[in-house]
């Protein structure tokens, strides 16, 4: 049986250190600078990466030690960012955050369906459940949900989401000019969704793309991340420094995703890796002599 690496390309237009931005070939304004984000993508489909992965985070992260020099304090909200890198790009995927707990699943149905529609089926969620004070904070709250209280709501949350997606059938679109019947309404399917956290009726506003959906990606890593994966997620991110423990994790999401009947082969892990790139040192010459 033939296996192939999966790639994916985390690259955020500022560096990924706080400081990059102060390097020479690098553009200082590299975080918002989308000429440069397009030449990022067009590098990475180059080097036959599947995705261009971008995290987020809802609130200015300051700090790094040095005053006001952290270049990642600002950046483009990914979902507009990829809608305008798709049309330079053929076969890379975008895959961009969105938080469960500051978003409403319909608006976060709705953004990731146009996605995938104007990317030609090449988008893909990351669900987190953004867990600092600060973002609370922009969001008309003190302070941060419990950990226990994100997750359930994220659970929720991304079952509503799919459901939207579902709102149209494949085929619903008749958009025959002799008739003048552009829908099926037969085809069509509302939501109805209520239950704790959520009242959403639909039908979602957008129909369904090539890939039918937006990919699901998570990166959960304590016992609700892993089952909020194991139960939702074609994609998981993880990064571990020993062996042992990056082995466990895989058995634990491939048993978790048996156990809530998926098939655990379409449950695809991938490991981080961090590249560093550099000159080869110059070998000492040998001493003849000796």
């Amino acid at each position: 049986m033939n296996r192939q690496i999966r790639l994916g390309a985390f690259l955020p237009g500022g560096g990924q250190h706080i400081a990059s931005w102060r390097h020479p070939d690098q553009p200082v304004d590299g975080a918002t600078n989308l000429k440069f984000h397009v030449e990022l993508a067009q590098a990475a489909e180059r080097g036959l990466f599947d995705a261009y992965f971008l995290a987020d985070g809802l609130a200015v992260a300051f700090g790094g030690g040095i005053e006001g020099g952290n270049a990642r304090v600002v950046g483009f909200e990914p979902v507009t960012l990829f809608s305008a890198l798709a049309p330079f790009t053929k076969n890379l995927g975008f895959i961009a955050t969105s938080s469960t707990t500051y978003e409403e699943p319909y608006s976060v149905a709705r953004k990731f369906a146009s996605l995938d529609l104007i990317s030609g089926g090449r988008a893909g969620w990351n669900v987190v459940t953004t867990a600092t004070d600060a973002a609370a904070r922009n969001f008309n709250l003190e302070r941060q949900q419990s950990h226990a209280a994100r997750y359930k709501r994220a659970a929720e949350h991304v079952a509503v989401v799919k459901k939207l997606w579902e709102s149209f059938e494949d085929d619903a679109f008749i958009r025959d000019r002799e008739s003048g019947v552009y829908f099926d309404v037969n085809k069509v399917h509302r939501t109805d969704h209520r239950g704790e956290h959520f009242q959403v009726e639909g039908p979602l506003n957008v129909p369904r793309s090539p890939q039918g959906h937006p990919v699901i990606v998570q990166a959960g890593q304590s016992d609700d991340g892993r089952e909020l994966a194991a139960a939702t997620a074609e994609v998981i991110f993880t990064a571990h420094q020993k062996l042992d423990t990056a082995r466990e994790f895989y058995r634990d999401i491939k048993s978790r995703a048996r156990g809530h009947g998926r098939d655990p082969s379409h449950v695809l892990i991938m490991p981080g890796v961090s590249p560093f790139v550099g000159r080869r040192r110059p070998r000492r010459a040998r001493n003849t002599s000796d």
